[in-house]
């Protein structure tokens, strides 16, 4: 699978920022433990980009829960825990525009390959 990565970038995440990512979440019981995981430590933010890329990256990234993801997925290889599952993931290319925007505010992305007319229909 090509997933070409857009953006990449190794940061400390504080808890106002974690809150914002998992605002969704916030009226889950397990909101509290998101938040206490991804500022543990260091996260290493990407943006992937392709064509259903969404679909594409969540089969990469396996199921929420480790013990129903397959091996070869990132989880099915490095996760055990469904709360320290290792890897977000988003679920929807409108989800994705937002986490863009709050992971990437520094940078516009509107950059396309010049392979893309040669790759893509």
């Amino acid at each position: 699978m090509d997933v070409p990565n857009l953006g990449l970038k190794l940061i400390s995440v504080d808890r106002s920022f974690a809150e914002k990512h998992y605002a969704d979440l916030s009226a889950k019981p397990f909101f509290n433990g998101l938040v206490e995981y991804i500022i543990s430590g260091p996260v290493v933010a990407m943006i992937w980009e392709g064509k259903n890329v969404v679909t594409t990256g969540r089969k990469i990234i396996g199921a929420t829960n480790p013990a129903e993801s397959a091996p070869g997925t990132i989880r099915g290889d490095f996760a055990i825990d469904i709360g320290r599952n290792v890897i977000h993931g988003s679920d929807s290319v409108e989800s994705a525009r937002k986490e863009i925007a709050l992971w990437f505010p520094e940078c516009p992305v509107n950059w396309q390959s010049s392979l893309h007319p040669w790759i893509y229909e």
